[in-house]
């Protein structure tokens, strides 16, 4: 039996329309990936910059058709976890996409913290990195504890500033182009020097998938979304094309401005870099500003995600029932954000920001591999009411396209599967323990998000 509450519960109201649901994907979206990465994919691919954005769109666009068929299927705030249950109803690997979702949220939000104190508050004060980043992600930590209301119209105010930031390197690109600034020329050169065309570009795409993540999370507001069945799929692609051509834009007015080994020097620091070349006379204070609540931003999403997760699972007594402790008074998970800010702390005392991003571009392939399986496995389980069904090709693609990007072919780097494995298995410690202590438990994966 499972341990959730069995007793009758109202359901979530539904609020979300097709509008509010774009600016809900396209903020999840928007964020540090392309604040943090630039420079770092910059130094992998060279100066066709743009290339690795849009392959990396082109993989979670076909993805998102997966999620887009479940979600439609499986109306519930669960995602991959859900999906995956459903399809192979093996608890250790429901708990494993748990954690390894979980454990993303953690390196995101760990990056982030690197890139707030690495690169942008250096705008306007110096002090160690990874001072800053422990400082950041301990401040993250009590603001995570005395909780924090989750508005989606708040999201649609960030939304637009996260979006304002991006927007002003397009518009300086553009500016700058029209007074005879910038080398087009720059767009078609791919860094061979140290491997293969192929490989350069595909170990950048591996990097700046981490800035197409979040789209994924949508299908948690599926319970509070009027008809999901049919909002969802028009929402998730419109929002998820609006972040790939932002993006593009970005890269695109970065090379052309900005000379590659500059831009790869200069790492998280890329965009200040493009402000400083284009629009000399504009304040870098101006864009640092906007940059660093853009991370920030990111970071205490991802860590609230993480500590909600980690508090479901412990809740539902598959990992020790001390991470699911709530404070008396703050009504938070207040053991679980100790856990999960905690491992964080380690993270941006010892990795940098590259490493981090792509560390979570990692685990989260690997999840939407399981996604992709899941959604062909689900065929044979047909629901009564209509919803989106995926071209099957577009799933089978998938599973190749996130299965290479997982893989050593691509150019990924030894060091992203040990930090991985080495997450991975502190949840596997965790799942061994509960079961010495507890025994074999039956858990409702859709509990895990609450």
């Amino acid at each position: 039996m499972t341990q959730t509450d069995t007793k009758a519960q109202p359901e979530l109201k539904r609020t979300l329309g097709p509008k509010l649901l774009f600016f809900f994907v396209l903020g999840d979206i928007l964020g540090t990936g392309i604040y943090a990465l630039t420079g770092q994919v910059s130094a992998k691919v060279g100066g066709a910059l743009w290339l690795p954005f849009l392959l990396a769109f082109a993989v979670a666009f076909i993805t998102a058709f997966s999620y887009l068929e479940l979600v439609g299927k499986y109306p519930q705030a669960a995602g991959a976890a859900l999906y995956a249950h459903k399809a192979f109803g093996i608890q250790f690997l429901t708990f494993m996409i748990t954690f390894t979702v979980m454990s993303s949220g953690i390196t995101s939000a760990s990056s982030a913290a690197r890139a707030f104190g690495g690169t942008y508050l250096k705008e306007f004060v110096t002090l160690p990195t990874w001072a800053v980043a422990v400082l950041f992600i301990l401040l993250v930590a009590y603001i995570n504890f005395r909780g924090v209301g989750e508005a989606v119209w708040a999201n649609v105010v960030l939304t637009c500033i996260e979006l304002g930031g991006l927007l002003l390197i397009i518009g300086i690109g553009v500016v700058a182009v029209l007074q005879g600034k910038g080398d087009f020329s720059r767009l078609a050169e791919i860094n061979t020097a140290d491997s293969s065309a192929l490989l350069a570009v595909t170990s950048a795409t591996s990097l700046a998938f981490f800035a197409m993540v979040g789209f994924e999370d949508s299908v948690n507001m599926a319970e509070e979304t009027k008809n999901p069945a049919k909002t969802f799929p028009r929402a998730m692609l419109l929002g998820m094309g609006a972040a790939a051509i932002i993006y593009v834009l970005v890269a695109i007015a970065s090379s052309t401005l900005v000379p590659t080994d500059v831009l790869a020097q200069a790492g998280s620091g890329a965009l200040l870099e493009v402000v400083a070349v284009g629009a000399p006379s504009l304040p870098p204070g101006v864009f640092a500003f906007i940059a660093l609540f853009a991370v920030a931003n990111s970071a205490l999403i991802n860590m609230m995600m993480a500590s909600r997760l980690l508090y479901g699972m412990s809740r539902e007594r598959v990992i020790p029932r001390i991470l699911s402790q709530v404070h008396p008074s703050k009504r938070t998970p207040w053991t679980a954000i100790l856990f999960t800010s905690a491992i964080a702390v380690v993270l941006v005392a010892t990795m940098d920001v590259a490493r981090l991003g792509s560390t979570t571009s990692l685990l989260l392939l690997g999840v939407f591999c399981i996604v992709n399986i899941a959604v062909l496995v689900l065929r044979r389980n047909p629901v009564e009411h209509e919803h989106f069904r995926a071209p099957t090709w577009l799933p089978v693609l998938g599973i190749l396209t996130c299965l290479y990007l997982v893989t050593p072919l691509s150019g990924r780097p030894a060091a992203d599967y040990q930090l991985a494995l080495i997450l991975l298995g502190v949840g596997v410690v965790l799942w061994g323990i509960n079961r010495l202590v507890v025994g074999k438990v039956d858990f409702d994966p859709a509990a895990l998000k609450d």
